[in-house]
């Protein structure tokens, strides 16, 4: 998984990222986006999109962030 959507997003739900993900790769779930790490192809532009910085890369997850991550392994199941 390359980008993970973190809690900022539950609070906002924008979707401006979903607009210009060229792959269709963002998902709605019930209470924030996720993106499918198996049809994304690290493009970045969701990352520039996000009005409220929530999108960021799996490896510049602080600890507190982590709960994100296993979330939308969760969701893509």
């Amino acid at each position: 998984m390359a980008f993970v959507i973190t809690s900022p997003c539950g609070q906002e739900k924008a979707a401006e990222c979903v607009d210009v993900c060229p792959v269709d790769c963002i998902e709605e779930g019930e209470d924030q986006y996720f993106i499918d790490p198996n049809t994304c192809i690290d493009c970045g532009a969701c990352v520039a999109a996000c009005p409220v910085d929530a999108i960021v890369d799996e490896h510049e997850l602080s600890p507190d962030q982590e709960v994100q991550l296993e979330k939308a392994e969760n969701f893509f199941g």
